[in-house]
C-alpha cells in the first residue's frame, strides 16, 4: 500500500526545488471522477477543474459520471455527462451495438485473475479489453486537464513539467495497481507520475483516525501515528452498493429476474435512465425525512413491460405484495421513507460493523477524531448512523465539500508526498526460498538433497508483515546466491497471505502474486550481486500467471 513512485521517494525531495511547475491529480472514481491542480509558486490554491456542462438535480457537477462511452467500432466517443446523455438519446437498436461503460473501476479490484487480456462487459453486453477502457477514460482527462492549464498558463512548458497523481484504492491488490500503472504509463503516457492509495486527507492532522473515500474507495481507519501525519487503508462498502439491493431485490422482485435481464439486455440506454432517475432520488434521502420519494419509470419501461408481460406495471406491483412501493396515479412508483431506508441499510450496517472492527484493535484506542470523507460521506443517512455508533467515543467530522477531499488531498500529495509518510500493509509479504535443512525442524516432506547437500524447500521468507507500518521511501534488503553456478537468469517468485503466522509457501491461505525477474548477463540497475559488487536489472510483474 505504498505509493508508486518514478524518483526518489526520501522525505529530503520535498525540499528541494522541484522539477515541475504544476501538480494535477486525477480521481478516478468509482461513481464520479474529476481531476484538480497546483502550481507550485502558489501551492496553497488548489483548483478543480472547470464547471461541466449537464448534470443531475441535486448532484454538485464539479466532478462527472464515470461513463465512458464507445463507438462500435471501439474507438472513443465521449466522457461523462456527454457520454451518458448521448448514449441515451441513441435509438435501441443501435444502442446495442455501441460501448458504454459505466462504474466499472472496481471491477478490475473484484478480479481475481486478472491479466493484460482482461476484459470488462459494457451495459449491453459487449465486451473489451479493460485496458483500453481505462486509458480512453486516463485520456480523456489527461487531455482535458492539459487544455485547461494551457488555457490558464499559455507559458506552461511542455508535459514534462506535470506531475501526474492517480489516486487508486489503498485496498488494491498490486495487480490491480499494476494494470493501472500500465494503462497510465504505457496507454497514456503520463509520465512523472505519482499513485497513491484513496488516504490523503493531507492538511487534516492530530491524532484521529482518517476515513478514505466511502464512495467505491477505501473504508479502514487506522491511527495518526504522529501529529500532523495520516494513515489509511480500507473495504470497498460504498454507495454504489445501494444499487444492489434496489436492482437485486426491489425491481427483480416486482417485475421479475428475467425481465429486468431481458430489459437491460433490449434497452440499455433506458435501463441507463432509469439509475439516473433512482441516483438522484437515493440522494434525497434522510433519516427524518417522512414523505414519500418519487422515481420516475422512463416510459420505455413501461411500454416495454406492458408488451413484455401483457399486463401493466401497476397491475405488477399489485402481485408483488411489496407494501412499501405503490404506484402513483402520476405514472412513479411512489417509495415510502421506510423502503429507501432499507435500501441504505446492508451498506451502511457493514460500514459500522467494519469501523467498530478497527476501533477494538489496541494500536487505534484513544483516538479522538473520526473524519468522513469521499462521495457516500455526504449521505445524511451514513452520517447519522456513524454519529450515533461511535458518537460516544470520538468526535466526527465531515469537511466542507466533502465530496472532493480525496482529489484535494491528492493534489496535496503530489506537492509533497511526506504528507503520508506511513501506511500500513494490508498483507504479509515474502519470497519462496531454499534453507538448509534441519533434522527436526524442518518436515522430511520439505527435503531437498542436491549436490551432497540437504536443502528444505518452500521456506517463506517474510519481507513485510501484516498489518506492518512502512514507512515512505523504506527499503526492504535480502541476499540471496543462484542455485547454480553461472546462472545468467533466475526468477524468485513473491508470495502473499492474510496473516503473519506463515512458514512455508505451501500453508494454507498462501498465494503467487507476483514474480521478480533478475538478468545476470547484461547488468542494469537494482539489484545487487554481493559476491561481484555488479548491479543487476530487475522487474517485478504482478500480472503474471
Amino acid at each position: 500500500a505504498t505509493p508508486w513512485n518514478t524518483g526518489d521517494r526520501s522525505e529530503a525531495r520535498s525540499q528541494q526545488t522541484p522539477s515541475f511547475s504544476v501538480v494535477v491529480a486525477i480521481d478516478f472514481g468509482t461513481t464520479s471522477s474529476g481531476y484538480a491542480f497546483s502550481f507550485t509558486s502558489d501551492p496553497e490554491a488548489i483548483h478543480m477543474m472547470r464547471k461541466w456542462e449537464g448534470g443531475d438535480p441535486g448532484v454538485a457537477n464539479q466532478k462527472t459520471p464515470t461513463s465512458l462511452l464507445l463507438t462500435p467500432e471501439g474507438t472513443f466517443h465521449s466522457f461523462g455527462y456527454t457520454a451518458r446523455d448521448y448514449y441515451h438519446d441513441l435509438d435501441p437498436e443501435e444502442a446495442r451495438e455501441w460501448f458504454y461503460f459505466e462504474k466499472f473501476k472496481m471491477k478490475i479490484h473484484s478480479t481475481s485473475d486478472l491479466t493484460m487480456k482482461t476484459e470488462l462487459e459494457a451495459v449491453n453486453g459487449k465486451k473489451m479489453p479493460a485496458l483500453e477502457v481505462f486509458a480512453h477514460a486516463l485520456r480523456f482527462f489527461k487531455q482535458h486537464a492539459v487544455q485547461e492549464l494551457k488555457d490558464q498558463c499559455p507559458s506552461l512548458p511542455e508535459s514534462d513539467a506535470i506531475r501526474w497523481v492517480l489516486t487508486v484504492p489503498a485496498i488494491w491488490k498490486q495487480p490491480a495497481k499494476q494494470f493501472m500503472r500500465e494503462a497510465a504509463y504505457k496507454r497514456v503516457g503520463l509520465g512523472g507520475i505519482l499513485g497513491i492509495s484513496n488516504s490523503c486527507l493531507g492538511g487534516w492532522g492530530g491524532a484521529g483516525l482518517e476515513f478514505p473515500d466511502l464512495l467505491g474507495l477505501p473504508l479502514d481507519p487506522w491511527q495518526c501515528p504522529r501529529p500532523g501525519w495520516t494513515q489509511g487503508l480500507g473495504s470497498t462498502w460504498d454507495s454504489g452498493r445501494c444499487h444492489c439491493p434496489w436492482q437485486g431485490k426491489l425491481l427483480c422482485h416486482i417485475f421479475g429476474d428475467d425481465f429486468i435481464a431481458t430489459f437491460k439486455a433490449k434497452r440499455p440506454a433506458a435501463w441507463v435512465d432509469l439509475t439516473i432517475a433512482f441516483e438522484a432520488r437515493k440522494r434525497a434521502a434522510a433519516p427524518s425525512r417522512s414523505s414519500p420519494l418519487n422515481i420516475s419509470l422512463p416510459f420505455s419501461f413501461i411500454d416495454f413491460y406492458r408488451k413484455h408481460r401483457g399486463h401493466n406495471v401497476e397491475t405488477a406491483l399489485r402481485k408483488s405484495n411489496v407494501n412499501l412501493v405503490k404506484w402513483s396515479s402520476q405514472g412513479m412508483l411512489r417509495m415510502s421513507p421506510e423502503a429507501m431506508n432499507e435500501l441504505f441499510q446492508p451498506t451502511i450496517t457493514h460500514i459500522i460493523q467494519h469501523i467498530d472492527a478497527l476501533l477494538k484493535k489496541p494500536e487505534v484506542r484513544g483516538v479522538k477524531f473520526l473524519f468522513l470523507v469521499g462521495g457516500f460521506a455526504e449521505s445524511a443517512m451514513l452520517q447519522r448512523a456513524v454519529q450515533a455508533a461511535f458518537g460516544h467515543r470520538c468526535r466526527l467530522i465531515v469537511p466542507q465539500d466533502v465530496g472532493l477531499t480525496i482529489l484535494k488531498g491528492a493534489v496535496l500529495f503530489g506537492l509533497d508526498p511526506g504528507v503520508v509518510r506511513v501506511r500500513r500493509s494490508p498483507l504479509t509479504y515474502g519470497v519462496g526460498v531454499l534453507n538448509k535443512f534441519v533434522e527436526g525442524k524442518h518436515p522430511r516432506e520439505k527435503l531437498l538433497v542436491k549436490e551432497g547437500k540437504n536443502w528444505c524447500t518452500d521456506i517463506f521468507e517474510k519481507f513485510v508483515a501484516v498489518d506492518q507500518s512502512v514507512a515512505l521511501g523504506e527499503v526492504v534488503q535480502r541476499s540471496y546466491c543462484p542455485a547454480r553456478p553461472g546462472q545468467r537468469r533466475t526468477v524468485i517468485n513473491i508470495y502473499c497471505c492474510d496473516t503473519d503466522d506463515v512458514v512455508y509457501i505451501t500453508d494454507p491461505g498462501v498465494r503467487k502474486c507476483g514474480t521478480i525477474s533478475l538478468e545476470l548477463g547484461d547488468i542494469k540497475v537494482t539489484a545487487l550481486d554481493t559476491r561481484t559488487a555488479r548491479s543487476v536489472r530487475a522487474t517485478i510483474d504482478f500480472l503474471s500467471n
